[in-house]
């Protein structure tokens, strides 16, 4: 699949597309700008925008990603799951490389933080569909469930699963790696170079670029304040930028080596950094507690899932929470699933459904419980030792008073700053790669091309943090409003997904073609013999 694209990029050469380029790059210089000139209105503007979009979208981003993981699950138990995508006998990547790489997309976006503070935040305040049981022995798994339904396999299976499929397929029959492949089944070649593909094209970058940038600056911000507290440094926005730089320069150093180097050697460094985090965390609080909770919190996660995926008693905490975690997953679909393509070729699609939605799902609930759960461990032996710093700094404090709770505070704070910046780091990597195929009419982007996006968003984010919080803010809620056309682009999946693994179906000899009624209604013609 992918080897057709790499010989028309050396047989024509690679070729930009400028409306995309163009589009999305003045934009988001335009919205630094903005963002630099009038903070306050442009935080209004965004907010404005955020709560009219979870407002009339809202409903529909849930039962639509509901939906996605029903019929990814479907499909891949299904005599389908057989089906191998992407026109390679043999996957290109090992399995432990791929799945750390897939892993590292979603979860770096904010899940250091979030792991630490989400369970501790629906501990101290129930959510409200559950507000009866405040207090009740099962308020912990409560909390971590809750979490559990954000960040897992709703989340997960958004990129992870049919557009992943779709993507695959087009570029097999010759369609761009791009967005606007995700709507070739049912608008065909035109989708090629109709202005429907170029809005889905741009539509997509501003979602990903926006939840990129955000987390890039928010980071720098959490870890400046971490490194304030347990090292003295100054938390200043000079040591913020010099944090965001580097952490710029190492993954612009990954983009110029390649997937095959650069993300591979990030994604498993990931993986080994944040179990050595895990198991120094748990090691050093309870872990007979930490495993009793992800068994009670997986109970009522399965109880639960369809009325906490559901929920929309209360607006005001849904924008806060459910809303804001769906629309921004969304957003990072198309993306994601562009990723996700580009390393999966050879593999079934039980296979992909496995490694890019359940797995990744494990992976991440058993990190929300070793961090948060140890934070609800804590809280316990000490009432207000979690939640005070929580209610009083925020989403950082949460994590540094979990931190500073446990023995070796230094060394904790230390290896969570690394995996934080490496997990991040891997994310940039990817999303350039993903966004920079987006902008290509032709062949795969060069290392120049994605070094400019990853770049570009590394001081995008340092421009927005001279704004200060809001400036980072308003861009990580800029993406929920961005989420609104991309679940749009993201909706017919649902339907198309299935007739383009049925004619694969054929194709690979897993199931017979059905005769037509005419041809059943045909009388049989004996052929002679001798």
């Amino acid at each position: 699949m992918f080897s057709t694209l790499r010989s028309r990029a050396s047989a024509r050469g690679r070729r930009t597309d400028p409306w995309v380029m163009g589009v999305t790059g003045v934009f988001m210089i335009v919205f630094v700008l903005a963002s630099l000139a009038a903070p306050a209105k442009v935080g209004a503007l965004v907010d404005t925008a955020f709560t009219w979009s979870a407002r009339w979208f809202g409903a529909y981003w849930q039962l639509l990603m509901l939906a996605t993981f029903v019929v990814i699950t479907i499909l891949a138990f299904s005599r389908y799951g057989r089906v191998r995508m992407g026109g390679s006998a043999a996957p290109e990547f090992g399995r432990f490389s791929w799945v750390a790489m897939i892993t590292t997309t979603l979860l770096a976006a904010g899940g250091v933080f979030w792991a630490a503070a989400e369970p501790i935040a629906h501990y101290a305040s129930t959510p409200p569909q559950y507000a009866d049981q405040a207090g009740g022995s099962g308020n912990a798994a409560i909390a971590m469930a809750q979490s559990f339904v954000h960040w897992g396999f709703i989340g997960w299976a958004v990129g992870g699963s049919l557009a992943t499929l779709i993507m695959m397929r087009g570029v097999e029959k010759g369609m761009p790696l791009r967005p606007r492949t995700l709507l070739w089944p049912i608008m065909g070649e035109r989708v090629r170079t109709h202005w429907i593909g170029t809005v889905a094209d741009i539509s997509c970058v501003l979602a990903v670029v926006a939840g990129t940038v955000g987390p890039i600056g928010f980071l720098g911000l959490q870890i400046s304040y971490i490194s304030s507290e347990l090292f003295g440094l100054p938390d200043t926005y000079a040591v913020q930028a010099t944090i965001i730089l580097g952490l710029t320069v190492v993954a612009a150093v990954s983009v110029l080596s390649g997937i095959h180097k650069g993300i591979q050697l990030l994604s498993r460094a990931n993986v080994w950094v944040a179990l050595l985090l895990i198991a120094a965390v748990v090691g050093m609080a309870s872990l007979p507690f930490v495993a009793d909770l992800y068994l009670r919190a997986s109970i009522v996660h399965a109880q639960e899932f369809l009325p906490m995926a559901l929920y929309t008693g209360d607006d005001q905490w849904l924008g806060y929470w459910t809303l804001f975690f769906f629309g921004w997953f969304l957003g990072f679909g198309p993306m994601m699933a562009i990723f996700f393509a580009r390393i999966s070729r050879g593999r079934t699609v039980r296979d992909i459904y496995v490694g890019a939605t359940v797995l990744p799902t494990v992976v991440t609930t058993v990190w929300f419980t070793a961090l948060g759960g140890t934070g609800i461990w804590l809280e316990k032996r000490d009432p207000g030792a979690i939640t005070g710093p929580y209610a009083e700094d925020g989403l950082p404090a949460a994590a540094l008073a979990i931190l500073e709770s446990l023995p070796m505070s230094a060394v904790l704070g230390v290896l969570t700053v690394m995996v934080a910046l490496i997990f991040l780091a891997s994310t940039l990597d990817s999303m350039s790669y993903a966004i920079s195929v987006s902008s290509m009419h032709e062949g795969e982007p060069s290392g120049l091309v994605r070094a400019f996006w990853c770049v570009g968003m590394g001081l995008a984010a340092v421009a927005l943090l001279l704004v200060g919080d809001g400036g980072i803010q308003a861009l990580q809620s800029f993406i929920v409003v961005t989420a609104v056309p991309v679940g749009l682009i993201m909706l017919p999946s649902l339907w198309t997904t299935h007739p383009l693994l049925r004619d694969m179906a054929v194709e690979q000899g897993i199931i017979t073609p059905a005769r037509s009624s005419d041809e059943d209604r045909a009388p049989r013609v004996e052929e002679p013999v001798g």
